[in-house]
């Protein structure tokens, strides 16, 4: 069951992508530039709306905070995360729009889907050489939340209830993507 609900969320994930064009890179690099906020809309309100969701539906009990996944902050996830921007600044897509432009058959994700696979292969290769840099050392004790509905993690708020903060950054979120004009 749990394979064929990803595979479901997967197909709706990419459909989503599909329809609001973040699956030509054109459209992600004029929102880089801000000469087309539309795709940056829909994102703000995606994040807003799933944020305000998730946590609601934790509060009511009907998804277990147990079921979250955190991962531990690392000096090497900004690193990465400045690689991954600047190759999504270049290219004009991200690890999920250029699979899903792959789907929709565009030739050039196939590139740049082929330029991901290599770069996992390269980390894989060299990590046993690296796993034991500064590159691993944590942020913020590892493994935090914001603030959270669940023991399991720490919070750098833990005064502030998750349930509050994700409303109100969820809520913030979709107030920018109403108010951001369709172009600076």
């Amino acid at each position: 069951m749990t394979i064929f609900l990803a595979i479901i969320l997967g197909i709706l994930f990419g459909f989503a992508l599909q329809r609001v064009g973040a699956t030509n890179p054109q459209n992600i690099i004029n929102m880089l530039r801000l000469t087309d906020l539309n795709l940056m809309k829909a994102i703000f309100f995606a994040i807003g709306i799933s944020s305000t969701l998730l946590f609601l539906l934790m509060t009511l009990g009907v998804i277990d905070a147990g079921h979250l996944s955190v991962k531990s902050s690392y000096i090497g996830v900004i690193v990465g995360g400045a690689m991954l921007g600047l190759g999504f600044a270049v290219a004009g897509y991200c690890p999920g729009t250029s699979l899903t432009a792959l789907a929709d058959g565009r030739k050039d994700a196939l590139v740049f889907v082929g330029g991901g696979l290599v770069g996992a292969l390269i980390y894989t290769l060299v990590y046993g050489s690296i796993k034991g840099s500064w590159l691993f050392n944590t942020i913020a004790g590892g493994k935090v939340m914001l603030a959270t509905g669940s023991d399991k993690f720490q919070a750098l708020l833990p005064m502030v209830p998750g349930t509050l903060l994700a409303s109100v950054i969820g809520i913030a979120f979709m107030l920018i993507a109403w108010k951001l004009p369709d172009k600076i």
